[in-house]
């Protein structure tokens, strides 16, 4: 039991560590494309408030994480199991996905791995689907928030972006291109606040499920997570930002649309906004998926035509295909590994 648990602790960082290097070019390829950072100050920038992120951003999405499925009534090794499938699903899909360099969702991968790992060999009723506690209390909750919160926060981005950006040409339309050295030095700024909400956010989600092994194993006697948790899973993160996945860089950062300061600056105002608040709700959300769409809401503020959404197109595709991918590799994973293990 012991040795299962320490294997799905670390394939779980290892989780956040593709988790870092996949999202490193959500915050650093607008930077990058408006020439605001070199890729070096880009990159030191993003790591340091990463890192800050989940220190100082509470807990509330790994309470989400954590409480989404109920393993409590199986054997401690069954249900550790199921989470090392899970996780390893989420793995393999993240280094696919980097590979193709596809910009796709950590979080969906997570999610989806895990829902595939525990219905296959615990069934459905061991997901926390939130049905029941909508009808008697009015709250969302378990499947039904992280759904809701994966599935609005795109459109929340696209929506802002395009907002922020009408107000900025309103703002800005009689400055001269001067304006554009107070932008770029904005984006500092900007940087800053979105790789904070990113380590906020998605750090958080690898240490709810550690922190659920940690209670299924008995290490701990109630949901709480452990300082060293949060350290560790800032760590990983962090470790994986620093690596850099420069094969998404070129998708976002040059493949929706062509960045200026201005665009830069206000997608990544409207996706670090977005983020946040979702984490202080207790809402996972994808960092990849809100910052390419305000992307794409301030490129279609400012000219839908030079948008390339074919290229939006196959982003939204993986959006689609990354939850029941994960899932079937974590069915896979199960199915080979309970024989085994």
């Amino acid at each position: 039991m012991l040795s299962i648990a320490l294997i799905c602790i670390v394939l779980l960082v290892v989780f956040d560590y593709t988790n870092g290097f996949h999202d490193t070019a959500n915050m650093v390829a607008c930077v990058i494309a408006s020439h605001a950072m070199t890729p070096t100050q880009a990159i030191i920038v993003v790591s340091v408030f990463t890192f800050l992120g989940p220190i100082l951003g509470g807990t509330a999405v790994a309470d989400t994480l954590g409480g989404f499925v109920a393993l409590g009534d199986l054997p401690a090794r069954d249900a550790v199991l199921i989470i090392l499938c899970g996780a390893a699903g989420a793995v393999t899909l993240n280094f696919l996905t980097w590979w193709r360099g596809l910009p796709s969702s950590s979080s969906h991968a997570l999610v989806g791995g895990l829902a595939g790992s525990v219905i296959l060999s615990a069934g459905a009723d061991h997901v926390h689907w939130g049905w029941a506690q909508l009808v008697s209390h009015g709250g969302v909750h378990g499947i039904m928030l992280i759904a809701a919160a994966l599935l609005f926060s795109p459109l929340l981005g696209l929506a802002i972006g395009w907002s922020l950006h009408l107000l900025a040409r309103l703002a800005l339309r009689r400055a001269s291109p001067a304006a554009n050295r107070t932008l770029r030095r904005l984006q500092w700024i900007g940087a800053a606040a979105l790789a904070f909400s990113h380590g906020a956010n998605d750090a958080q989600k690898t240490m709810g499920i550690i922190t659920l092994v940690l209670l299924l194993g008995g290490s701990i006697e109630s949901f709480s997570v452990p300082f060293w948790v949060i350290l560790l899973c800032a760590a990983s993160i962090t470790l994986g930002t620093a690596s850099g996945g420069w094969r998404i860089v070129r998708t976002v950062g040059f493949g929706i649309y062509r960045m200026r300061p201005i665009h830069a600056f206000n997608s990544q105002l409207a996706a670090s906004s977005v983020i946040f608040f979702a984490a202080m709700f207790g809402g996972p959300v994808s960092t990849t998926h809100v910052v390419s769409s305000a992307i794409m809401g301030v490129g279609a503020a400012d000219k839908p035509r030079a948008v390339r959404w074919s290229k939006a197109a196959e982003i939204a595709f993986t959006w689609l295909i990354t939850l029941p991918a994960a899932a079937l590799l974590a069915m896979l994973y199960h199915t080979v590994l309970a024989r085994w293990l």
